[in-house]
C-alpha cells in the first residue's frame, strides 16, 4: 500500500499565505531564497500553481520541505498555449524543491508573480481538504490490462482522483520522468477546478519528487 491524501475539496483561504503548507494559488511562501522559475521559450515567469510538504508523501526525507510548482500559462483574456508545458523536459514547467533542491532552469528572484485566478480573471488562493487513504502499490499497463475485468475496474478507481501522494493514475502508457526513482507529488485533473488551469483537452497534471527530496518533474499526459 502507498499513503496518499485525497483532495475532497478546496475551501478558500482568504488571506495570502503566511506558512508553506499546502496551498493552491497566491503567491509561494519560500522556505530559502525565491526561485521563481521562467519560461525558456518566452522568458516570461511562470504561473504558480501549488505548493506541498514533503514529508507526507515522503516521511523524513521530506521533513522541513516543501516543493513549488509552475507552469507556462496565459493570462486571463490571452489566447496564449504553449505545448511544451506538457513535456517535463520542454522548459515550461517546473518544480522547485527548498531547501536543497538541485533545479537547473532559469530563475528569477521574485517574491510575487503570475498565480491562479478563476473564470472571470480574480486572483485566486485555495486550500485543499484532506484525507488519507492508502492506494494499492503500482502496476504496470500491461499488469493492469491482465487482471480479471471486475479487479481491473477496481484498481483503476482506488488510483483516479486529485491527490497528494500514491499511485498515479497514467492513462497514456506509464510515462514516469527520466532520472528517477520518482514518487508520486501531485495528480490533479485540471478540468474540473475552482480555478482555471488550461493544460489540453482532458488533461492530467502528474508531478513527481525524487526519493531524496531534491529534486522534481511535472508532466501532462491529455487525450
Amino acid at each position: 500500500m502507498v499513503r496518499s491524501l485525497r483532495i475532497g475539496g478546496y475551501a478558500p483561504t482568504g488571506r495570502p499565505a503566511d506558512t508553506p503548507v499546502a496551498r493552491f494559488g497566491g503567491r509561494p511562501v519560500w522556505r530559502t531564497e525565491p526561485q521563481w522559475p521562467v519560461s525558456a521559450a518566452w522568458d516570461r515567469p511562470m504561473r504558480f500553481v501549488a505548493q506541498i510538504e514533503l514529508e507526507p508523501v515522503l516521511g523524513p526525507a521530506g521533513r522541513g520541505r516543501t516543493a513549488y510548482l509552475f507552469v507556462t500559462h496565459a493570462d486571463h483574456g490571452e489566447a496564449f498555449f504553449d505545448p511544451d508545458v506538457i513535456d517535463p523536459d520542454g522548459g515550461e514547467n517546473a518544480v522547485i524543491v527548498q531547501p536543497g533542491g538541485d533545479h537547473t532552469g532559469p530563475v528569477r528572484p521574485l517574491t510575487t508573480g503570475p498565480g491562479l485566478f478563476d473564470r472571470d480573471g480574480s486572483a485566486v488562493e485555495f486550500t485543499p481538504a484532506l484525507h488519507l487513504v492508502d492506494d494499492p502499490g503500482f502496476l504496470t499497463g500491461p499488469e493492469v490490462a491482465a487482471l480479471p475485468p471486475l479487479d481491473r475496474y477496481q484498481h483503476i478507481e482506488r488510483i483516479d482522483g486529485d491527490k497528494i501522494g500514491g499511485t498515479p493514475s497514467f492513462f497514456q502508457g506509464d510515462q514516469w520522468p527520466d532520472g528517477g526513482p520518482w514518487r508520486l507529488l501531485l495528480q490533479l485533473d485540471t478540468n474540473w477546478l475552482p480555478f482555471r488551469l488550461e493544460l489540453g483537452s482532458s488533461p492530467r497534471l502528474f508531478a513527481f519528487v525524487s526519493e531524496d527530496g531534491t529534486r522534481g518533474r511535472l508532466l501532462v499526459q491529455d487525450s
